[in-house]
């Protein structure tokens, strides 16, 4: 486990080398013009969750070519991928949860948020990620976590430092849950055959584990705080200073994106059979995040604090009106 976490460190160390080989050209994009207008193609590197479902859904509602942009999703595992591809210009903006841009930010990597992805729903129980249990477990509350082993999709990252806080507001002693990274699409079948005590899923794993009989005993992000901030879009901060035109025009759409998803919440579930492959029941039961339009700085500060609490930063802290404002 620990060659793990150095592991992420060192890629995060690679962050900054790439950062000093990234493009200093300040085309955007690819530019084309068709009739008076100039498109420009923006590759914007996503996971392919539940989350980005607005960006999706903004590109077929026309937000995005209304302002010349012409959207070029490009899937990845994780922050991993994503954070180096942005500051190296692969992508020109990226889909990031807020952890991990304060990680790289503290590391000296040259990131800066743009406009806001996606929060918790608020709602203890039914928030879109959830700690879960076997139907016939001992676990009963988040103290009762303290001991035992819980699966999370990155280590050192967003999910354990927000079940810790699940665990401690429990009553539970956070220090003594023992954390083991596997992917949120096997968490499920880890539960169910006892590989794991616990596991902290997202969607759609968190409802095809209902569907196997498993139980919510924590929802760590509404627990956190009820309008966690969870990700959010970035892009390098070189990007940032030589597109300020483009930047501002993405961000314009992307937030009204986020405020057609949270209108029509039926069109954005539906927007995920474009890019997934969730459909049928799952598609119908699986939690929808919240997509507010702004950032939630108070929540930041929250989640900043239980970072550094974890060690996840060193001896430096996040610059957090710099990176998200």
């Amino acid at each position: 486990m620990r060659r793990r976490i150095l592991g992420f460190g060192a890629a995060l160390i690679t962050f900054v080398a790439v950062a000093g080989c990234g493009s200093s050209d300040s085309d955007a994009g690819d530019s084309s013009s068709s009739g008076g207008g100039k498109t420009t193609t923006v590759k914007v590197g996503i996971i392919p969750i539940v989350d980005v479902a607005p960006l999706y859904l903004g590109q077929e509602k026309g937000f995005f070519s209304s302002r010349g942009i012409k959207l070029e999703m490009v899937p990845a595992q994780g922050g991993a991928a994503i954070v180096p591809g942005v500051v190296s210009g692969q992508f020109k903006f990226g889909f990031s949860n807020t952890t991990s841009l304060m990680v790289a930010q503290v590391k000296g990597v040259p990131v800066k948020s743009v406009v806001n992805g996606a929060a918790s729903n608020g709602k203890v129980g039914g928030d879109v990620t959830a700690v879960m249990v076997k139907k016939d477990s001992p676990v009963k509350t988040a103290k009762d976590l303290a001991g035992r082993t819980v699966a999370v999709n990155t280590l050192q990252n967003i999910g354990d430092t927000t079940v810790r806080e699940s665990v401690r507001k429990a009553g539970g002693d956070p220090s003594e849950v023992k954390f083991v990274e596997i992917p949120f699409d096997q968490m499920p079948a880890a539960v169910d055959d006892g590989r794991v005590d616990a596991a902290w899923m997202g969607e759609p794993a968190q409802t095809v584990a209902k569907a196997q009989g498993a139980r919510v005993v924590a929802s760590p992000f509404a627990e956190t705080d009820p309008k966690l901030t969870v990700a959010t879009y970035f892009t390098s901060a070189q990007f940032a200073q030589q597109n300020p035109d483009l930047v501002k025009k993405f961000t314009e759409a992307m937030t009204e994106s986020l405020e057609y998803a949270s209108a029509h919440p039926d069109e954005a579930r539906q927007t995920l059979t474009t890019y997934t492959k969730i459909s049928g029941d799952v598609l119908k039961n699986l939690i929808l995040p919240s997509w507010p339009a702004d950032v939630d700085m108070a929540s930041l500060e929250k989640l900043a604090a239980l970072s550094e609490k974890d060690g996840l930063f060193g001896d430096k802290k996040p610059d957090l009106n710099a990176l998200f404002s």
